[in-house]
């Protein structure tokens, strides 16, 4: 114990702590890697320990007189540090365990990794996706709802032209209460014609051109005639009847009362026609006459 004292007395305490570090210092490094991770933090803790237990007396000979003081070895030191390291880790009568050992955590394999990013990369994708698939279906209702606007149109702008078309054909009123029967291109008149007599005049136009009542009277014939396929026949309030022949369609019934400019019927080709026409006729006092004089009698040319 002599080697250890100064002059003074007193053990040096760098050399003791020395020589306690190198009391728990492995001896091979074979043996250090088999110590297990337990054993390393036992290790640890009984370092501490002996730290602790060495110190105590250290101090407390610092502060004594140098005399007849002597230091513990260092291999009860080593006991009592163990025998601290037990009661620390597994506990004493009475005492719980003051120290516990966390199992070590596995390390994360690649394969879970790979999941991982495998999962994200499938998230992403159903996102995109799912954007593709608003995307497309946006496209497709701007485009259904462009198309039936642009229908809407285009039967808006049929429906006007048809109108503007009807209007167009639709015989004008004269000033006097009378009308052109039909508008159209006149095509033959009042006289012989073919070695027989033609007792009207013909004014062709397509089939479906409104044919209208030259003037207000009441409908005394609508349906079948012979040689005319079907007619229409209206008295005036004068007495004069007037007739319409060939005619594809009936608007009015016998019995009608109609005034000048109502549509009465349609220009067809029916009967013993060449063509699409409508044959007119005037009687006055229960004979025919030319209609082409009587209707600029009344404000009407045709032409």
């Amino acid at each position: 114990m002599a080697k250890h004292r100064e002059e003074s007395g007193h053990t040096p305490k760098t050399a003791l702590r020395e020589s306690l570090l190198n009391s728990f210092r492995p001896r091979s490094e074979s043996k250090t890697s088999r110590v297990s991770t337990r054993n390393k933090i036992a290790a640890a803790v009984v370092a501490a320990g002996a730290f602790a237990a060495v110190g105590q007396p250290l101090a407390a000979n610092a502060d004594k007189s140098t005399e007849n003081q002597a230091v513990r070895p260092v291999a009860d030191q080593h006991v009592a540090a163990q025998q601290q390291l037990a009661a620390s880790v597994n506990g004493v009568h009475g005492t719980p365990a003051s120290v516990q050992l966390l199992d070590a955590q596995p390390a994360q394999g690649a394969h879970q990794e790979a999941q991982k990013v495998a999962k994200g990369e499938a998230i992403a994708q159903q996102k995109a996706k799912a954007v593709a698939d608003q995307k497309a279906a946006k496209e497709a209702a701007d485009k259904e709802a462009a198309d039936k606007q642009a229908a809407e149109k285009k039967a808006a702008e049929a429906k006007q032209a048809e109108t503007k078309q009807a209007a167009s054909a639709q015989p004008a009123k004269a000033s006097n209460g009378y009308v052109k029967p039909a508008e159209g291109t006149f095509t033959s008149g009042f006289g012989s014609r073919w070695g027989s007599t033609h007792k009207g005049i013909d004014i062709a136009n397509s089939i479906g051109t409104p044919i209208v009542s030259v003037s207000g009277g009441e409908v005394i014939s609508a349906g079948p005639a012979s040689g005319f396929g079907q007619w229409v026949r209206v008295q005036h309030n004068d007495g004069t009847i007037t007739v319409y022949g060939h005619v594809n369609t009936i608007d009015v019934n016998v019995g009608d009362k109609v005034s000048a400019g109502d549509k009465i019927a349609t220009i067809g080709n029916k009967g013993q026609s060449t063509g699409p026409h409508l044959h007119f006729e005037v009687i006055e006092g229960g004979s025919k006459t030319n209609p082409l004089p009587w209707l600029q009698e009344h404000g009407i040319s045709v032409k």
